[in-house]
């Protein structure tokens, strides 16, 4: 799974909107995958979203399997379209 965001990485980085990735990082630190600290290390460390989206899929990639679970699960509800575009699949999917 961590492989997998690895993998779409840049297209991740390039796409994600501005107000897609805070809601991500608001359902991560909902879900406990990420602390506040986390977070704001993403919302108001790099100038760019775009630095910010790899800041954020840089920290949930290392963090292992479930993590990037729970982000997938996140962008499927938040962005679909981009979920879908990006050819990511749902965990549950898998089974």
């Amino acid at each position: 799974m961590a492989d997998e965001l690895l993998n779409i990485r840049s297209k991740f980085v390039a796409k994600v909107s501005p107000a897609v990735l805070k809601q991500l990082t608001d359902d991560l630190l909902q879900e406990k995958v990420l602390n506040d600290g986390e977070v704001g290390e993403v919302i108001e460390g790099p100038s760019t979203t775009m630095d910010k989206a790899r800041a954020f899929i840089d920290m949930v990639r290392k963090k292992g399997d479930e993590a990037s679970s729970q982000l997938k699960r996140c962008l499927q509800t938040r962005d679909p379209a981009l979920f879908k575009e990006l050819g990511l699949k749902c965990p549950d999917d898998l089974r």
